[in-house]
């Protein structure tokens, strides 16, 4: 066995979009950085309808030029609907400024760009190479154990290490940072289809979330390549009571939703359905001396409003500042500069998804006659901007939701 031994400013784990964020970032400001993926892409991953809010992180890591050249599916709202109940929401009729688009990608390929751009942009990124050990000294520089295909055992030097590895979650398993999340417990099941039966236009090419009951739902994302990715998520209780295979047990969920079932009731699935159980994460802190935690690896929230790789991109981008700041003799108070600040977003989000399944929040989204303010201000935290203190649905959202449900009962 061979053992080499390397010196990187800062190591990244992971190579989706949090880590090429963060690197081609800290690559930009002529920060030594190093990116260890144990994967090869493209590679699957769930995670597939983005929020306007991330286009800025790729713009200001220099990635967005690239991302542009592909021909994604661009996402201009979402649309909900319960029964004959339809909502729909319009990223540019939304409060404040802001990207009012955003794409819906195949991830395997998304990813895959981004990575290949990152190497392109000189950034040193390694697949094929699992973490297996980390150490820190008390001044937080760190020793990372890295164990390559070739049967090759590398130990990182780094200064800081930003943990992006998502749901491999490296740094939470091994310094034991996991712990439950507060959220109700869901579970997802899902898979591609070949989407013979698109509506033409519009309506076909737009993201539809279709609700069961205030538990239960299908999200339905279209790709330009004239793949859908289908999935649904209920209560992991109720999963635990479904029976059969996955392909039988997706089939037969399918068959209840009843705008949907016709669309997708011969069609081929193009890989055996995916079951994630439980797929709220938390930790008990989300930075440390010597390393940030960002993404899936901190805090995955709830599919429901498709905040993964936007809350993954902005800890990415924020955490990549902070290093370059640090590294260049400023004072960063990791607590309120990172995780304080992370927190803000999370919890407004947080707040969305329990009042989701609480069915507060779908009250407010099928009421008769909205008001038309209401709506907009929804629509930014749905858009990802979860940290505009201008907006009330932001600066109030413990309150507000649960309110304003109240009144729709009387």
């Amino acid at each position: 066995m061979t053992t080499v031994t390397s010196h990187t400013d800062v190591l990244v784990i992971g190579a989706g979009p949090s880590g090429c964020v963060a690197s081609a970032y800290l690559n930009k400001k002529g920060i030594k950085v190093k990116v260890v993926e144990k994967n090869h892409f493209p590679r699957f991953v769930i995670g597939e309808s983005l929020l306007p809010r991330c286009m800025e992180h790729f713009e200001e890591a220099g990635l967005l030029d690239v991302l542009m050249q592909q021909g994604y599916e661009i996402k201009r709202g979402a649309r909900f609907t319960r029964n004959e109940q339809v909502c729909e929401f319009h990223f540019d009729d939304k409060h404040g400024e802001g990207w009012d688009w955003t794409w819906q990608v195949p991830r395997a390929d998304f990813d895959n760009v981004l990575a290949q751009e990152v190497l392109r942009q000189g950034v040193d990124l390694q697949f094929g190479a699992a973490v297996t050990g980390v150490a820190f000294d008390k001044m937080g520089n760190s020793s990372t154990t890295v164990h390559h295909e070739d049967g090759t055992t590398e130990t990182i030097h780094a200064k800081f290490i930003i943990d992006s590895s998502g749901w491999g979650r490296v740094l939470p398993r091994i310094l034991d940072l996991d712990k439950p999340s507060k959220l109700p417990r869901h579970s997802s099941i899902f898979t591609h289809v070949k989407d013979e039966l698109r509506p033409a236009g519009f309506e076909g090419c737009r993201i539809s979330f279709d609700i069961l009951d205030k538990d239960t739902w299908l999200w339905i994302i279209p790709f330009s390549n004239g793949i859908t990715s289908v999935g649904v998520v209920g209560g992991t209780t109720f999963f635990n009571g479904l029976v059969g295979t996955n392909t039988q047990v997706l089939r037969e969920l399918l068959a209840r939703f009843d705008r949907s079932r016709d669309r997708f009731a011969t069609t081929d699935f193009l890989f055996e359905p995916v079951i994630l159980k439980n797929v709220a994460q938390s930790v008990k802190q989300t930075h440390g001396k010597g390393f940030a935690l960002t993404g899936n690896s901190a805090e995955f929230l709830d599919p429901v409003f498709s905040s993964g790789v936007t809350f993954a991109t902005e800890s990415g981008l924020l955490a990549a500042k902070l290093i370059a700041k640090e590294l260049n003799g400023g004072a960063i108070d990791w607590q309120k500069d990172y995780s304080d600040y992370i927190s803000r977003g999370v919890d407004v989000f947080a707040t969305y998804v329990k009042e989701w399944y609480s069915g507060n929040l779908q009250k407010l989204f099928f009421a008769p006659n909205v008001n038309a303010d209401i709506k907009r201000q929804i629509c930014a935290v749905l858009a990802g901007y979860v940290w505009d203190e201008t907006n009330p649905f932001v600066t109030k959202h413990d309150r507000v939701v649960k309110a304003l449900a109240h009144v729709i009962s009387l």
